[in-house]
């Protein structure tokens, strides 16, 4: 009995040793680096948070995990459902559980402003380091400026603030036109209905578009719309958008609503082209939940399968589009996000809060989106620890449906008009198509209209 007792030790001592010598490569067990990762699970903006976290997760594990001084460390995630698109009060108790019970590290995410100013604060009572991967409010990087002692360690990773996204909403808009009038001949002002949810990122974004369509472009605003984010019907706003006699749609929908929104564009046959930003569109379930009637949408995007950023982008996409049947939408970016501060803990050598901020600000970083820097206490916008945008570094993209397939078709040189922007000429860029049912108005108006002197 003592001899099957002795052998069975041994062999149990054996096992004990030799599991561990198996798992070769990684970090030795025990010490974890605590990312919570907060969105609305629920929805297409929180799962490709978790999509894109989970895929920097597994590399940077896979590579031997994150050095802190003499230690290394593995990076453990934390999934937490904000279901801030239906409740705020649900987003700021989920970021007080991350932080309370779950005790993250860091924190990163977010997706609707209202929802992501509370988790903020609770971000900041704590001085957990926060990177914001989804909410565009400026208003959102004001507190950094005024507050700096309190706000150092909020960040935002993805997207760009809203206003340049409406900076890129104009362009766009601006290459459209150009197409439209050289495909079709027509030569008066094209008017804009300016078609946004009803949600606090979307109003400033509002107001710029009011002013730029006209003062940037020479178009005419013929109307502004603002239907629910969860709203599930929009024929009425289709409707009158129609009656205004409009020649462009611009949608500003970071939720659901872009289904709905596309699905009766199509179905109603609208003669404007719809050009803005659809979240919704971004990503290949948009072709089936519109049933194609979404065919033509364009829509500011960071990611595509034909386009190039940065070096990096095409092995991420394709990497995502292989694990996960989907191109990401620029929520995914949380993967750059993973990166960035993990580089940014190895050079501070310590997990501590103030001094991986001390290393963040320092940030300049070949990400998926392009060259990442983060804006300083000066930004002109004063927006500090945002995303530098603009040519040479973060620009982003906007992609087109074109009978199936999700082109990117902006920043095209050729449409440029500023001289910056004509010296952006990302490898693989498609042109964009204006929608038949635009096509033919435009072109039996050209027809009738008086010749040009």
């Amino acid at each position: 009995m003592k001899k099957v007792l002795f052998l069975l030790f041994t062999c149990l001592l054996l096992i004990a040793l030799v599991i561990p010598a198996c798992k070769g490569g990684g970090p030795p067990a025990g010490k974890t680096i605590k990312i919570g990762v907060i969105g609305p699970m629920e929805y297409k903006p929180g799962t490709h948070h978790w999509a894109g976290a989970v895929m920097a997760r597994d590399e940077i594990n896979a590579a031997g995990g994150v050095k802190v001084g003499a230690d290394t460390y593995t990076i453990e995630l934390i999934k937490a459902d904000s279901n801030e698109i239906n409740s705020i009060t649900d987003a700021t108790a989920a970021m007080e559980k991350l932080i309370s019970v779950d005790k993250a590290d860091f924190v990163m995410g977010g997706f609707r402003t209202e929802a992501v100013f509370p988790m903020q604060e609770v971000a900041m009572d704590n001085k957990k380091i926060f990177l914001n991967c989804g909410a565009a409010a400026l208003a959102l990087h004001t507190p950094v400026k005024t507050d700096y002692d309190r706000y150092k360690y909020y960040f935002r990773c993805t997207p760009f603030c809203s206003t340049y996204l409406a900076s890129n909403t104009v362009m766009e808009t601006g290459m459209a036109g150009a197409i439209m009038k050289e495909d079709t001949g027509i030569n008066r002002p094209l008017r804009v209905a300016i078609c946004a949810e009803g949600a606090q990122w979307a109003d400033a974004m509002v107001q710029i578009m009011k002013s730029w369509v006209p003062s940037k472009l020479g178009m005419e605003v013929s109307g502004v719309w603002r239907p629910s984010p969860t709203a599930t019907e929009l024929t009425a706003e289709m409707t009158a958008i129609e009656a205004a006699k409009t020649d462009i749609i611009c949608p500003i929908m970071g939720g659901p609503l872009g289904i709905p929104y596309a699905r009766a564009w199509g179905e109603l046959k609208v003669p404007a082209a719809s050009v803005g930003i659809n979240v919704e569109a971004q990503q290949y379930p948009f072709w089936e939940a519109t049933k194609g009637f979404g065919n033509y949408e364009t829509s500011l995007n960071f990611y595509s399968e034909n386009m190039q950023s940065s070096v990096k982008t095409k092995p991420f996409v394709d990497a995502f589009v292989a694990k996960y049947g989907e191109v990401p939408t620029y929520t995914a970016g949380i993967y750059d996000a993973i990166y960035v501060l993990t580089a940014a803990i190895t050079r501070a050598g310590t997990l501590d809060s103030d001094a991986v901020v001390t290393e963040l600000e320092k940030t300049d970083f070949m990400s998926t989106q392009g060259r990442f820097v983060f804006t300083g206490i000066d930004a002109p916008l004063n927006d500090p620890h945002d995303v530098t945008y603009g040519p040479g570094y973060t620009t982003g993209i906007a992609t087109q449906w074109q009978d199936g397939k999700l082109l990117a078709v902006w920043p095209n040189a050729a449409y440029a008009t500023d001289d910056a922007w004509k010296a952006v000429n990302y490898p693989g860029v498609a042109k964009w198509k204006t929608p038949p049912v635009v096509f033919d108005k435009l072109k039996a108006e050209a027809a009738t209209q008086p010749a040009a002197p």
